[in-house]
C-alpha cells in the first residue's frame, strides 16, 4: 500500500475532516481514504438531484400534507388550434 502526506491543509480543512469522520465513525485516516476512493470509483452509481435529495434528507422524515381545497370548479384548458 502506498503512503500519502499531505502539505498546507487548511486548519479549517483538517477540522472538517476530523469532525466528518467523528460523524461517521472512523479515524481521519479511514475517512480520508473513504473520500479518496469515493472521488475515484468510476463504477459507482450516479444519481439525478432529485434522488440525492431524497436520500440526504430521508432520514429526516416527511409530513403529509393534504391539498387546498378547490373554490371554483376545474375547466379545459383554451388552446388554440
Amino acid at each position: 500500500m502506498a503512503a500519502l502526506s499531505i502539505r498546507d491543509l487548511d486548519d479549517s480543512v483538517r477540522e472538517k475532516l476530523r469532525r466528518r469522520a467523528a460523524r461517521n465513525g472512523r479515524s481521519m485516516e479511514a475517512e480520508i481514504r473513504a473520500i479518496l476512493t469515493d472521488a475515484v470509483t468510476d463504477d459507482a452509481p450516479r444519481s439525478d438531484l432529485f434522488s440525492a435529495l431524497t436520500e440526504r434528507f430521508a432520514r429526516l422524515g416527511g409530513v403529509d400534507l393534504e391539498p387546498p381545497a378547490r373554490h371554483t370548479p376545474p375547466r379545459a384548458a383554451d388552446l388554440p388550434e
